[in-house]
C-alpha cells in the first residue's frame, strides 16, 4: 500500500517519485516483456484493438461474432467441402437438411443484414459428391496400380537370395 499523496505535492511529481522508488526497489525487473518492444507499435490503431486481441488470445475464431445471415451465406458456399468426408448419400442428404433447417428458420425471421439466401438444392449437392468421389476413387485406383507395378518391377529386378540358389529357384 502506498502512503497518500502530500497537499503541497502536484500529481505528476508525486506519481514520478512512486515510480523512481519502485524502480529503484527493482519492482518492474521480472515484468514479462521487459526489454523487448511494445507489440503493434508503429501500426495503424484498430478501433476493435481490445477485441482482436481477446479472441487471439482466447483462441476464439471470429465466426461466433458474424450475424446469422453471413453465417448461412458462408455456409453455402463451403457446403461442398462439408460433405467430401461423408461415406453416404444419406450423410450428404443429412447435412444439407440441417443446413435447409437453419436457412427456413432464419428466413422465418431474418435478422441482421439482408443477404440473398436461399435452401440449398439436395440433388446437386449429391451428385457434386458423387463426382467428386468418382474422381477421388480413380485417382486413388490409379496410384494403386501404379504402386503395384513399380513393387512388381522391384521383385524382378531384385538379386536372388541365398536361399533361392540352395533350394533352387524363386517360388511365387
Amino acid at each position: 500500500m502506498v502512503e497518500r499523496k502530500p497537499a503541497g505535492m502536484g500529481f505528476e511529481s508525486w506519481i514520478d517519485r512512486q515510480i523512481r522508488e519502485a524502480t529503484e526497489r527493482g519492482e518492474f525487473d521480472d515484468l514479462e516483456g521487459a526489454g523487448k518492444p511494445i507489440p503493434g507499435e508503429g501500426t495503424p490503431v484498430d478501433e476493435n484493438w481490445w477485441l482482436h486481441g481477446y479472441l487471439k488470445r482466447e483462441g476464439v475464431s471470429g465466426d461466433a461474432l458474424l450475424p446469422p445471415a453471413l453465417l448461412l451465406r458462408r455456409d453455402i458456399e463451403r457446403i461442398d467441402e462439408s460433405v467430401r468426408d461423408a461415406n453416404s448419400e444419406a450423410q450428404v442428404r443429412e447435412t444439407v437438411g440441417e443446413l435447409n433447417r437453419r436457412i427456413v428458420e432464419w428466413l422465418r425471421m431474418p435478422v441482421g443484414p439482408a443477404v440473398p439466401i436461399r435452401p440449398v438444392d439436395a440433388d446437386e449437392v449429391v451428385a457434386r459428391w458423387r463426382s467428386g468421389r468418382l474422381t477421388a476413387t480413380e485417382t486413388a485406383i490409379g496410384a494403386v496400380r501404379a504402386d503395384s507395378d513399380e513393387s512388381s518391377r522391384d521383385r524382378t529386378d531384385a538379386p536372388t537370395r541365398w536361399w533361392h540358389r540352395l533350394w533352387g529357384g524363386r517360388r511365387h
